[in-house]
């Protein structure tokens, strides 16, 4: 099963990507961190909050901070290198006063980073770009076909170990330019500590969805989150058809768990419209995150 809008994420226009940018390199370039354990303890985390189903006017009059914005479909030159595309980014950044705060590869959900021969370049692409326009993060997908789980739950090796590989191989040019590569799948916290040990590079970490993981595949999201400490370059926020105060517990639990590990870094909503006001409900969910980090 894909994440909630892994299909929007592919699918989605030239219309609609540039439509879905957000604002000012003159916000600067900040970077997510975690404190050590001993600072962390009695601290509170900065958090801003994000979004990736909104375009960057909609973020701003939502009062988000940012956006999340796709990196294009299949080509051998993906969307978001363009340079056009890239100066509409900055003029609408320079417009709203927003920032992107990472760029997602949803692509890789049909053309997965294990096997198409164009997914390194489509890394290289998307990190220049990344680099470009002040993102510190590239959400790496690994949904759909390009699950690291088979039916039956178990991790394809084969896969896993091209996915290593490539991303070793990735590494150094994000570390040049300032970008972590940041992983989203389906697996357990265990399952992606011994993965990133593998890569072993510090340029590459996860993407957390605490939905992705905790609701569609049941795992314990606190514990996850306290094990992957330091190793969490941003998170997910989601909850299908609801808000996400409608399951406040649960998120209280999350957010306690985040703020534990001191993690400084952006919350991004990946959320839906249960009203059909994008804008009103973002500006819900996204003042919800906010009281749960106050």
């Amino acid at each position: 099963m894909m994440s909630m809008t892994a299909t929007h994420r592919h699918m989605m226009t030239r219309r609609q990507f540039l439509g879905h940018t957000a604002a000012g390199l003159a916000a600067g370039l900040w970077i997510p961190r975690q404190l050590p354990a001993a600072e962390a303890e009695g601290s509170q985390p900065n958090i801003r909050v994000g979004t990736c189903t909104l375009s960057l006017e909609q973020a701003r009059q939502a009062g988000l901070d940012g956006v999340e914005v796709g990196a294009g479909n299949a080509a051998p030159r993906l969307s978001i290198a363009e340079p056009k595309v890239q100066e509409e980014y900055k003029r609408q950044m320079k417009q709203t006063g927003l920032p992107i705060c990472s760029l997602m590869m949803g692509l890789l959900n049909s053309y997965p980073l294990a096997s198409d021969p164009r997914a390194p370049a489509w890394l290289e692409q998307s990190i220049d770009a990344a680099a470009a326009l002040g993102a510190r993060v590239i959400l790496v997908a690994f949904f759909g076909k390009g699950d690291l789980l088979d039916a039956q739950g178990q991790v394809k090796q084969a896969d896993l170990d091209a996915v290593v590989e490539r991303l070793k191989a990735a590494a150094p040019r994000a570390k040049a330019a300032g970008v972590i590569l940041a992983i989203e799948n389906y697996l357990n916290g265990e399952q992606n500590a011994r993965l990133l040990d593998r890569i072993g590079h510090e340029s590459v970490q996860l993407y957390y969805d605490v939905y992705n993981t905790g609701v569609t595949k049941g795992h314990n999201v606190p514990a996850d989150v306290r094990l992957l400490a330091g190793r969490i370059a941003q998170f997910h926020f989601k909850n299908g058809p609801k808000y996400l105060d409608q399951d406040r517990a649960m998120f209280e639990s999350i957010a306690a768990a985040i703020k534990g590990i001191g993690y400084r870094g952006w919350v991004v909503l990946e959320t839906s419209s249960p009203s059909k006001d994008p804008v009103a409900d973002a500006r819900r969910n996204g003042q919800f995150v906010r009281e749960l980090f106050a």
